[in-house]
């Protein structure tokens, strides 16, 4: 994995902590899950946009105008 051990990835935990703090972290964490979550939920919604009227609305229309 990108050439990382265990050596490296503990002093990227030790520099993250000097510089957030033990108290941000938990916040830290939270906002990186919500960015991960709304990431995946756009990548698997639809890029295009549903135009079509639905049933109920298309025969509303229908009967509401004049023949």
């Amino acid at each position: 994995m990108f050439g990382l051990g265990t050596p490296e990835l503990m002093l990227i935990l030790v520099i993250v902590v000097v510089l957030f703090g033990a108290s941000k972290l938990p916040e830290l964490g939270k906002g990186m899950g919500s960015f991960i979550k709304n990431l995946k939920k756009s990548m698997s919604d639809h890029d295009e946009i549903d135009v079509t009227p639905k049933k109920e609305e298309a025969s509303k229309e229908k009967s509401e105008k004049p023949a």
